[in-house]
């Protein structure tokens, strides 16, 4: 008689079976409609394949696509797979290496045979239509277990260099999987090294839920020395309605990049003269100034006091603090001295000391904290700074605002006691919301927990963890409705730390905001305070930032409000537009009337037609037109005509616009 297991379902029931069951046979047992409708499985937490025999007892949860994040994984996996067997199946002797789901879709890294170019943009309507033959086959898709030669052999017998090397670097005593795309041998059978899980099989994509994107190259390995390859990017769904909204999002997306609209708007502008920093035009930094006198307000409200620190710091200190060793390759690092020069360029003596660019606030802040003897009573100790910081970023990395080298960040730093830390992280909690819903963003919550490489004691990151989960709670925010999760391994490796994801008008998500309850770092740099008992004490140290940096964020804003931005933001409010030259004067008063109520307000006087006016304002975003004709000069009338195809044009008094505009010109903190 075989052995029997008892499977406990999430609904708390449980089944008695024969050892070696699977989760296909038990989804079978339960119905035929959760039968077709199952993906996967969930067991004892391992998410399997469904044909994979279960052999002790076990808690099972059967995946379908309702279990959206699990079915989106599993799906983007098996698209990737099929894409390199429609590539190799269309071109014998293409090389594959490795293509992992990503965030909204997958990738496969090939190299084209040497009889052919590598591939491009031209071949990809060919490999989808394969693609959509080999899911139509519906070839079942079945895991074995091969030892490590077995791999090797197979690989180098096929010219496979890539999959034959990686293979050579397994584990002699690791269980290594393959999937068959098709019965196991059989002709026309397909096989890849992985780990899966997989779908049963093809025929549970749906052929019409993916497309092919782009091209792309990428080295082996990511390593520039070695061979380069093509990588093949796609997009995968669960069904074709979601792949529309996915590319309905990529179209407003295109509209609403921040890198076209800043030079559409004379924003900014980057250069390879300054790979990774922004030049910013004076239009660009209206916004800036705008933002920071913004956050300079909030943060004085809140009991912050500002500071400014140096740019260079000896490496000494980085060392000291621990960043040396975690991010020295992002740091731009100089000789503390200046350097002899002969015709092969600067030589720096090997005794030199040495300096790096401040890659972050903290440490800088940790030595004002130190300057004189701090009692109890002097914390909590705010410090804010908008800290200019550099970061060695690769150039590949770079993208518009999103990632640069050189950028400012809204960086504070609590210095507080342990009966402190709740009430200080509720109360960021509440300014963070208060900033976030005043540019119109919804948010969700999460905890980043302890990283696998961490300084401190379990027992320090079971208390820090605990204290950010109180005073979310406290906060009220811990709930559903702000989206709260814990991240297991996502936090640095000082500190746990609370993150905020904001979610823009077309529903993408950015991280932004975070908190950090730090007990390491004061202790690397000896801050400490006197308490009440006379005797020396650690300050705990909460690192945050709500903007993140100033870069991203305006990066962020632009694309949130496809550049139209609120008035307060707007880098022009409004522009005094003629339709003839008898106007001229009176257009000249009323930007007058409206500068001396603090409004960026331009004229436009020029002898053009009053349509191409509108809309080259328009392309311009700016967020009000005041159309002034004979009559209007005449009758100290305004036509006041709103940004955007559907607003009405309303002919007021010049006192009514100048009070609607100076009121909406506000910002959110001010009304």
């Amino acid at each position: 008689m075989s052995q029997m297991i008892r499977i406990t379902l999430p609904d708390g029931s449980a089944r008695d079976v024969p050892a070696g069951t699977s989760a296909a046979d038990i989804a079978a047992a339960i119905g035929p409609g959760l039968a077709k409708a199952a993906l996967a499985a969930r067991v004892d937490g391992e998410l399997r394949d469904l044909g994979r025999p279960i052999d002790g007892d076990a808690e099972l949860a059967l995946i379908t696509a309702r279990d959206e994040a699990d079915a989106l994984e599993l799906v983007r996996h098996d698209y990737a797979h099929v894409l390199a067997e429609a590539v190799q199946a269309l071109y014998p002797g293409t090389q594959i290496t490795f293509g992992p789901a990503t965030e909204d879709g997958f990738y496969y890294d090939v190299m084209a045979p040497a009889s052919r170019p590598p591939f491009s943009m031209d071949d990809l309507p060919a490999i989808e239509e394969k693609m959509r033959e080999i899911i139509r086959a519906d070839k079942p898709l079945v895991r074995e277990v091969w030892s490590r030669q077995r791999l090797i052999d197979k690989w180098e017998a096929e010219g496979e260099r890539f999959k034959a090397e990686w293979a050579r670097e397994l584990p002699e005593g690791e269980e290594l999987t393959v999937y068959w795309s098709g019965q196991p041998g059989a002709p026309g059978a397909w096989l890849d090294m992985c780990r899966g899980p997989h779908l049963p099989s093809t025929g549970r994509l749906d052929p019409q839920a993916f497309k092919l994107m782009r091209v792309a190259g990428a080295y082996w390995r990511g390593d520039q020395r070695n061979a380069q390859l093509t990588r093949i990017y796609g997009t995968g769904w669960l069904n074709k309605k979601q792949l529309d909204q996915h590319l309905t999002r990529l179209e407003e997306a295109a509209k609403r990049d921040h890198r076209r609209l800043g030079q559409d708007m004379d924003l900014f502008h980057l250069q390879a003269e300054a790979h990774g920093s922004v030049f910013w035009h004076p239009r660009g930094y209206v916004i800036w100034r705008a933002l920071e006198a913004y956050m300079r307000r909030a943060i004085d409200g809140a009991g912050y006091r500002e500071v400014k620190t140096p740019q260079v710091m000896d490496a000494r200190q980085w060392e000291q603090s621990g960043h040396w060793g975690k991010y020295r390759e992002n740091m731009f690092v100089i000789p503390d001295e200046v350097p002899n020069v002969d015709d092969d360029g600067p030589i720096v003596s090997a005794d030199a000391d040495w300096m790096a660019l401040k890659p972050m606030n903290c440490p800088a802040h940790v030595l004002i904290f130190r300057q004189g003897i701090k009692s109890y009573r002097d914390l909590p100790l705010r410090l804010y700074e908008n800290g200019c910081c550099h970061r060695n970023e690769p150039h590949g990395a770079l993208h518009g605002l999103m990632r640069v080298r050189q950028f400012t960040q809204d960086d504070a730093h609590i210095f507080c006691r342990e009966d402190q830390i709740v009430e200080e992280v509720r109360a960021f909690c509440a300014l963070a919301d208060r900033i976030y819903k005043d540019f119109g963003f919804t948010y969700s919550i999460k905890l980043a927990l302890r990283p696998e490489k961490r300084f401190g004691t379990d027992e320090m990151w079971d208390k820090a963890e605990a204290e950010l989960r109180n005073a979310v709670a406290a906060a009220g925010l811990a709930t559903p409705e702000y989206g709260w999760e814990e991240l297991p391994g996502e936090g640095a490796f000082y500190a746990p730390k609370l993150e905020w994801h904001l979610t823009d008008a077309i529903g993408r998500t950015w991280q932004v905001g975070t908190i950090q309850s730090d007990r390491v770092l004061p202790d690397r740099l000896d801050a400490s305070y006197v308490g009440e008992d006379g005797e020396r004490h650690r300050p705990v140290m909460l690192h945050r930032a709500i903007f993140g940096s100033y870069e991203r964020f305006i990066g962020i804003l632009i694309e949130h409000y496809a550049g139209r931005f609120p008035l307060w933001l707007a880098p022009v409010q409004a522009v005094v537009a003629t339709i003839v030259s008898d106007a001229d004067d009176y257009a000249r008063a009323v930007v007058e009337r409206l500068k001396a109520l603090g409004l960026r307000v331009e004229a436009d006087l020029r002898n053009e037609k009053i349509n191409y006016k509108v809309r080259e304002h328009s392309l311009a975003k700016t967020p009000y037109l005041l159309v002034i004709g004979k009559r209007e000069a005449e009758e100290g009338m305004v036509a006041l005509r709103p940004l955007g195809a559907d607003a009405r044009q309303e002919v007021l008094s010049l006192d009514a616009v100048a009070a609607r505009l100076a009121a909406e010109a506000l910002a959110p903190d001010l009304r």
